[in-house]
């Protein structure tokens, strides 16, 4: 929604002041794109072992778009401009407000996670049904002529409108592994993975980082209200989108973007935080979007590479290179773990370690892998 600190987020996400982050509504307008590294401490350790010259991370794309109110699916706000923008995208992070500030205008007057996602939720799914209608009535005269593919996708949308009419997510829907191919071709909004970043006051984040230590200990728990804000918008998240909610104060991560990286970390342990919120969002919508990544090293450059879950040996040579995997012929491959505990790729094969994979190889998330190739 507008006012909870989309803006200011993806100045933290991004490390720019390139987002227009002001207190009123639809201050952003035409969406920011923004490249972002996936922090990996992995990658320095693996260049250690190699003494590279050079290390190279691995990147995704943010993109911070206008605020979404109450009537968006029948053009209030920016409307349908907003609903075209998340069409295009492949995940969405939904910020959500936990932080009570009386100098920043809420749209609705009073601060409720769980009211503004079902706002959005709800316009998501307006959307949704009505796109899908369309679609159904135009499907009905191939259906009457017999059709049989038209007869499938028109059984198929009949099972989304049902589910959607029940206010909930496309995403969460019953379908067969061939019923969600088809289903792919409607570009539903709400069929797109979601995680929700809490967005919490600069006083509230250590009180957050401590509740859930505590929660984790099963001892007493301080609650205060954004403590009570983030467990409900963890719950919701959880029970209605098979999701996480990852705790962030925008505040302060935009505040540190003009600081190392170690001096940032040096302030959030000093507030009592471990990790930025920043670091553990990226991290989280990596992995929401399916995305792993293999390593390559040697002594020119340590360098991430991404992939796909679930995707072999020979696809992950493709991603450096198309000859890599037109040429395959092996991989030498070796997980993270074991090359940083071993210290070299010396110890690692006088260890056993390091093993030869073919083209059935499913490439797992941190192996350190050099390819062998013959075009």
């Amino acid at each position: 929604m507008p006012n909870v600190g989309k803006s200011t987020l993806f100045n933290a996400v991004t490390r720019t002041h390139k987002a227009p982050a002001e207190n009123y509504p639809f201050c952003t307008i035409d969406p920011n794109l923004g490249v972002v590294t996936v922090p990996d401490a992995r990658l320095a350790k693996i260049a250690e072992i190699s003494r590279s010259q050079k290390i190279v991370a691995t990147a995704i794309e943010f993109v911070d778009i206008a605020g979404l109110v109450k009537g968006a699916s029948a053009g209030e706000g920016l409307g349908n401009q907003f609903l075209s923008h998340i069409r295009e995208v492949d995940a969405i992070v939904q910020v959500v407000r936990c932080f009570e500030n009386a100098d920043i205008h809420h749209v609705s007057a009073t601060i409720d996670p769980i009211r503004d996602i079902e706002v959005v939720n709800t316009e998501l799914v307006l959307a949704d049904l009505a796109s899908l209608q369309k679609r159904h009535d135009r499907l009905q005269k191939e259906v009457r002529a017999g059709e049989k593919a038209a007869k499938v996708e028109s059984a198929i949308i009949e099972n989304l409108l049902l589910h959607l009419d029940a206010g909930k997510p496309a995403i969460t829907a019953e379908l067969t592994p061939e019923e969600k191919a088809i289903a792919r071709n409607f570009f539903l909004l709400t069929s797109k993975p979601v995680i929700f970043a809490c967005n919490v006051a600069e006083p509230d984040l250590a009180a957050v980082a401590a509740a859930a230590a505590a929660a984790d200990r099963g001892t007493g728990v301080s609650y205060n209200k954004a403590v009570q804000y983030v467990n409900l918008a963890r719950d919701y998240a959880r029970h209605h989108f098979g999701t996480e909610a990852v705790v962030i104060s925008a505040q302060i991560e935009s505040e540190l973007v003009d600081l190392s990286e170690e001096e940032a970390m040096e302030y959030l342990r000093g507030i009592g935080v471990k990790d930025s919120g920043v670091h553990a969002l990226i991290r989280a919508v990596y992995h929401l979007l399916g995305l792993r990544t293999f390593f390559t090293t040697g002594e020119k450059e340590t360098r991430a590479w991404t992939i796909h879950a679930g995707e072999k040996a020979p696809a992950a040579a493709g991603v450096i290179h198309s000859d890599f995997e037109r040429g395959f012929i092996a991989a030498e491959t070796i997980p993270c773990d074991d090359l940083m505990a071993l210290g070299s790729f010396a110890k690692a094969r006088e260890a056993g370690k390091l093993r030869i994979e073919g083209k059935d190889y499913e490439v797992r998330d941190g192996d350190v892998m050099t390819f062998r190739f013959n075009v």
